[in-house]
């Protein structure tokens, strides 16, 4: 008789497949709250504890841990391995369908308490996985439920699970209890010492395909932290298709640089670099602003906003094509506005905290940093001209600081009375960002204030400044020619500032 071992947390659909493993004339071995439900349901089940000869102990921390669980698990279905089990009356277990305690749902409750935490780290249910795994020439092992109806199928087409299905299960299952290990590592560990251990892991759930990558040929997936907390996987789309590829980082690109700002802010996206983006006394105005910016490339672009999307709002989004709105949320006329545009996505999503780490592949491995997260207060620079900004230009270099932080470097961004005027993005030289940003906007640049991401090698990117007019410029300062930068803007009445911190991204 061949025999299944069942213990499970997600209930979903076991009855049925117990109730064919039944007709097909298998024996179910259960556990607790999964024996009673098999039970309740009138289907022929034992409980573990028949099998042991041991009673579940230690408040059922320990249930299955027993040779005479993981022996009939493991054996190989050899002479001298089942000689063994037959000394021992141990029998064969044929399948294991287990799946663990629900922590990741436990330590996303609010107020979960950290020894309910503890409690839900699942023991038992991993060393039956990985057995079965380890065994799977001989044993199924099925974690996930939406499994059982092919396992149903296959069984009832030839009485065995086949070879392949049998390493594709064992491949899930590997993954599985992988994944619940490095949740449980990540919780425990507090993100500040996560760069001190010899390891990092990475683990996510797929939250779906991706119909291809940044370019058509290369195959992608979208996937969730394994650990809980609000990110672009959780956003809720309202409207439009699947998001790709490109509308996922550039997404997360506008969502990272619009939630910089405490007053209403807009910033539309292309290519991760912004090419508008504006504050203002309201979310109307914000968008009008960072739209007027540069609509040229805003078309297609990603739009990401901080307050709640207004009917008045709505119609001007409407107007041009863009690719992605994303919002904290939007009103029931604003919705009915812009569903009308079928392709057009939008995400509701709450502005939370900040994400603590980036990744980077490279060649055999990658590399890891936290996040750019530094909390900026135009308060702590330090004046080093003759001229000092005033409250206003104080207020524009803080916005447009915010800004080139976002920028790929080397980045310079021109802005004035809260809205970027030109952005120069991910040049190989300074001076040649600052061309950029200043084409095309030479008058308009007049009064306005720049900002840098890293220091001014040369005094040649302050001569540009000052040549189309602007009056204040922040920058990390640190150069061995800073006295050449700061003679330039005394040249030229500029008023500079150092924040004394660099704001490098490459991509």
């Amino acid at each position: 008789m061949s025999r299944a071992l069942i213990s499970v947390s997600d209930k979903t659909g076991v009855i049925d497949l117990a109730r064919s493993l039944n007709k097909m004339g298998w024996e179910i071995i259960s556990t607790g709250g999964t024996f009673s439900t098999l039970k309740e349901a009138g289907i022929d089940v034992t409980m573990v504890a028949e099998i042991t000869g041991f009673p579940e102990i230690l408040e059922g921390r320990v249930k299955t841990l027993h040779p005479r669980v993981h022996g009939g698990i493991l054996a190989k279905r050899i002479p001298s391995h089942l000689e063994q089990l037959k000394e021992h009356q141990i029998d064969l277990i044929d399948m294991v369908v287990v799946n663990l305690y629900p922590f990741r749902q436990t330590i996303a409750r609010e107020g979960v308490t950290h020894e309910e935490a503890i409690e839900n780290i699942d023991i038992g249910g991993p060393c039956m996985i990985r057995a079965a795994a380890k065994n799977y020439l001989e044993v199924a092992v099925v974690v996930n439920p939406e499994r059982y109806p092919q396992i149903i199928a296959e069984l009832e087409k030839s009485g065995q699970i086949g070879d392949q299905t049998r390493l594709e299960l064992a491949r899930e299952a590997f993954s599985h209890t992988a994944a619940y290990d490095t949740m449980v590592s990540a919780y425990l560990t507090p993100a500040e010492e996560t760069l001190a251990g010899e390891n990092f892991i990475i683990a996510g759930e797929k939250v779906y395909d991706l119909r291809y990558g940044e370019n058509p040929h290369q195959k992608a997936a979208f996937y969730r932290n394994m650990l809980p907390g609000a990110g672009l996987p959780d956003a809720q789309q309202l409207n439009g298709k699947e998001l790709s590829y490109n509308n996922i980082i550039d997404t997360q690109a506008a969502w990272s640089l619009v939630r910089e700002f405490g007053e209403p802010a807009c910033v539309i996206i292309k290519h991760t670099n912004p090419c508008g983006a504006a504050v203002a006394r309201d979310i109307k105005t914000a968008y009008e602003k960072a739209f007027a910016a540069d609509p040229l490339s805003a078309f297609g672009g990603i739009i990401a906003l901080n307050r709640t999307v207004d009917r008045e709002t709505a119609v001007l989004i409407a107007e041009p094509f863009m690719e992605v709105v994303i919002a904290p949320d939007f009103t029931a006329d604003a919705l009915e506005i812009l569903q009308t545009k079928v392709n057009l996505r939008l995400l509701k999503m709450a502005v939370t905290g900040k994400e603590p780490f980036e990744f980077k592949s490279v060649a055999g491995g990658f590399v890891v940093q936290e996040t750019d997260n530094d909390d900026f207060d135009i308060k702590g620079v330090k004046t080093v001209t003759i001229a000092a900004p005033d409250a206003k230009q104080l207020q524009d270099l803080e916005f447009a600081w915010k800004v080139a932080k976002h920028v790929k470097s080397n980045a310079i961004v021109i802005a004035k009375d809260g809205v970027t005027l030109g952005v120069g993005a991910g040049q190989m030289n300074r001076v040649g960002a600052a061309e950029i940003a200043f084409k095309g906007r030479e008058e308009a640049s007049k009064g306005a204030v720049m900002a840098s991401d890293a220091f001014f090698p040369f005094g040649d990117t302050v001569e540009l400044a000052g040549k189309y007019g602007i009056k204040a410029i922040i920058q990390p300062g640190g150069s061995v020619r800073d006295e050449e930068s700061i003679a330039n803007c005394d040249k030229f009445g500029i008023a500079m500032v150092f924040t004394g911190v660099r704001h490098f991204k490459h991509g």
